[in-house]
């Protein structure tokens, strides 16, 4: 086969080694594809000796505090890592020992620190109730106060002193005011059950309760 003054896209591949045909006898795409290949492995490349600039200073401390210990003995690491925990041991001590400003005794947040105090005003948290009936024990906020009357403090209170803890001794702090309230409760409920049990009859024989009989008469039915 004669290929003496044939370009090299026309001969044959398979004239070529396998993966070894020179760029000018491939087709323009692979050719567009080497090239663009060639582009961005030169950019990447780049990017690297850049990074590799910018951290030299790094990496041959990074580099030479391996080779040091690689050259300590056993007993040099050990001495070492004993006095790395003791330096953390004394940063975390004197963050424990670190003073908190709080002249106003604000209440510490989440974070350990005292809250600002305009949420503390918000809350109404500089306002104290106190409840008699749990012990003269303070409640401060009016959040905290009325959500006590449902706790366990100002139940068993109240189961002390015989009376039942429902809504209508909602806000009732003071024990005589509470035995106070009771007793005039136990007194309505009495004079409404006699009430309901003493029965009057009309003319025709009908018997009414005291209370129906009575609205009947005002009512000119009876």
């Amino acid at each position: 086969m004669m290929t003496k003054g044939k370009p090299l896209e026309s001969l044959d591949r398979k004239l070529f080694a396998k993966g070894s045909a020179p760029a000018a006898a491939l087709p323009e795409q692979e050719r567009e594809k080497q090239r663009a290949a060639a582009r961005q492995s030169a950019r990447l490349e780049g990017r690297v000796l850049l990074v590799v600039q910018m951290l030299g200073s790094v990496i041959d401390d990074t580099v030479a505090n391996v080779e040091k210990k690689q050259a300590r003995t056993y007993d040099e690491l050990q001495v070492e890592l004993e006095e790395a925990q003791e330096e953390e041991l004394d940063e975390d001590s004197d963050e424990e020992d670190e003073y908190i400003y709080n002249p106003l005794k604000l209440p510490l947040g989440w974070d350990g620190k005292p809250i600002p105090y305009w949420l503390y005003k918000l809350h109404g948290l500089n306002q104290e109730f106190k409840c008699e009936i749990c012990g003269n024990a303070s409640y401060w906020g009016r959040r905290a106060f009325e959500r006590h009357f449902k706790e366990w403090r100002h139940v068993n209170g109240m189961r002390a002193l015989g009376i039942p803890n429902n809504k209508n001794f909602y806000e009732v702090t003071k024990i005589d005011d509470a035995l106070a309230l009771h007793k005039t409760l136990l007194e309505r409920q009495s004079a409404g059950t006699r009430d309901l049990e003493e029965e009057f009859e009309d003319a025709q024989g009908n018997v009414y309760d005291k209370k129906t009989f009575e609205d009947f008469k005002r009512q000119g039915l009876v």
